[in-house]
């Protein structure tokens, strides 16, 4: 059997006449008498039944828990008209309100000041509000939360804003705060929840902090507005330009390169049509260039290097030739030179997806919180379990540090750490130079929407906690606490590029090159010795 829809509940309007027999039954069924349903009970205070203990059916009303979000009017008959009563309870275990909601005389007269909800229910009389804050990362939060007093502002800072907020909504809504401390969001083990959802769950606790919603927290909380936009993200400084790319092709477009082949072509050609005229018109000697194809593509490659050779032109038109070349591809090479320099030394702009970060070769880490160890197993795609093996390698120790050494090995390089942005550029902040922090980048784990206030399934005051909190927003309120707690990104106000000595790193195609030559003349020199050998036989 289907579940029945609880879509249109608020349409339905429950009518009781007081008069009837046992009509105060139906109301034994508490969860009807909450939101979304609306009741609508006649009393006809001629008749003044009472129960079988001789009370008022009317005054057993008051002991109803009629709670802060219900819909309860009480139409009692005055001759010719009903008088509209709303009644209601600020508090569980407080007295019962009564507020006048109109007269119906053949045409409803509403007396209500305002017809929303909140402007009628908003003062719950002090009635205590609990909210259930997670601290992960500095017991000192426990003592500077409750006071706002914004010290240690690198710890915990979105906990501390969530309660700025929340306690500016309790006070809107003339409640006592209270709080408590949970040191885990709230997961499901062994078929359990921990942390704040659980306390949210057992009613311990009104609304917690902010955090992501999911299908399994759907099931046991209600989300509403986000207070504190908090992100959770891998930061890393992109690293050099020659970590990802072979920097030694990069100085010239593809079109270049073309061109410069041809160009060395042209030269080779005309360098060997001119030194194979020499030999003819001058002879031969052991400076000259012997006119082979040899001789003339050694020359081009030395002019091309700018390191010359031993052999060279004799003739006039040789020689002008040669110059012509050589003054070309000075030019060239100097150009060259000039942006592997730049290029040396630029970043990379190479990394921007879980993919890329996976693949660079870049060591990840994450800040020591519990949350980590819960966010890194709830993925099941190849891409996103690549990371959890590099973070908690099966050999070896887990890759989990401390706020201030995971922030310091961001800096040194080749090192992404997986925590709160703020967190990692408030320290960034104190501690990195100024470029320094014009390679900063961020790329989403999670690629989680903003997280969201949690709120008691059950509680009878979401609607008016969920108003607050928005009204806070609207005003600006959220705006200035956040501009006094929430760090930005650090600003890159003046990109400097510091020189740094060029390693192997960077000379990894060099290196490549080189060996890749190596293999090849000693192939060639065998080569040549078997070739020898078969000649002399």
């Amino acid at each position: 059997m289907e579940p029945r829809s609880t879509s249109q509940d608020h349409n339905l309007l429950f009518l009781n006449d007081l008069n009837c027999p046992d009509a105060e039954q139906s109301f034994k069924i508490t969860s009807l008498l909450r939101f979304p349903y609306r009741w609508l009970v006649l009393y006809d205070d001629m008749h003044n039944r009472t129960n079988e203990n001789g009370e008022s059916i009317k005054k057993r009303l008051l002991d109803l828990p009629l709670l802060a979000d219900s819909d309860f009017v009480l139409a009692e008959r005055k001759g010719n008209i009903f008088l509209l009563t709303e009644l209601h309870k600020p508090s569980p275990n407080g007295s019962t309100y009564s507020h006048p909601r109109g007269i119906y005389d053949g045409s409803l007269q509403d007396s209500r000041p305002r017809r929303e909800l909140y402007w009628r229910r908003k003062d719950i009389m002090g009635h205590p509000l609990t909210m259930s804050n997670v601290i992960q990362e500095s017991n000192t939060t426990i003592y500077h939360l409750p006071r706002e007093d914004r010290l240690l502002l690198q710890y915990d800072p979105f906990a501390k804003i969530c309660w700025s907020h929340v306690r500016m909504a309790f006070e809107m809504l003339n409640a006592t705060p209270r709080y408590i401390f949970s040191y885990r969001w709230g997961y499901i083990k062994d078929g359990q929840w921990s942390g704040m959802i659980n306390d949210l769950r057992i009613g311990r606790a009104d609304l917690g902090t902010n955090c992501v919603a999911n299908s399994k927290r759907l099931e046991v909380v209600v989300f509403t507005d986000s207070i504190a936009q908090f992100k959770v993200k891998f930061i890393f400084r992109q690293p050099p330009l020659s970590y990802l790319a072979n920097v030694f092709a990069l100085p010239f477009s593809m079109t270049v390169w073309v061109a410069i082949a041809l160009s060395t072509v042209l030269a080779t050609v005309s360098v060997y049509f001119a030194s194979k005229w020499e030999v003819k018109r001058i002879g031969l000697n052991s400076s000259q260039l012997d006119g082979s194809v040899g001789d003339a593509l050694l020359l081009t490659m030395s002019a091309l290097s700018q390191q010359g050779c031993s052999k060279e032109p004799k003739g006039l038109s040789g020689r002008i030739m040669l110059w012509v070349i050589f003054v070309a591809l000075m030019a060239l090479y100097a150009a060259y030179c000039a942006n592997i320099v730049v290029l040396l030394q630029a970043p990379s702009t190479g990394i921007r997806t879980l993919e890329q970060l996976s693949e660079s070769g870049i060591t990840l880490g994450a800040i020591d919180t519990d949350y980590n160890r819960f966010v890194f197993r709830m993925f099941n795609d190849s891409v996103r379990a690549a990371f959890l093996r590099k973070i908690e390698p099966p050999k070896g120790k887990p890759h989990y540090y401390d706020l201030y050494e995971g922030v310091a090995k961001i800096r040194q390089g080749f090192f992404a750490f997986h925590s709160t942005v703020d967190s990692i550029y408030r320290r960034a902040e104190e501690t990195f130079l100024e470029m320094e922090k014009c390679d900063l980048k961020e790329v989403d784990f999670m690629n989680a929407r903003y997280p969201l206030v949690p709120i008691y399934k059950h509680s009878p005051y979401l609607e008016l906690l969920r108003v607050a909190l928005k009204r806070i927003r609207e005003s600006g309120i959220q705006s200035a606490l956040h501009g006094r707690i929430i760090i930005p990104k650090p600003k890159c106000t003046n990109r400097i590029t510091a020189f740094s000595s060029v390693g192997l790193l960077n000379m990894r195609p060099v290196l490549y090159f080189i060996l890749y030559g190596i293999i090849v003349s000693v192939f060639i020199l065998f080569l040549e010795i078997i070739v020898n050998k078969i000649i002399k036989k």
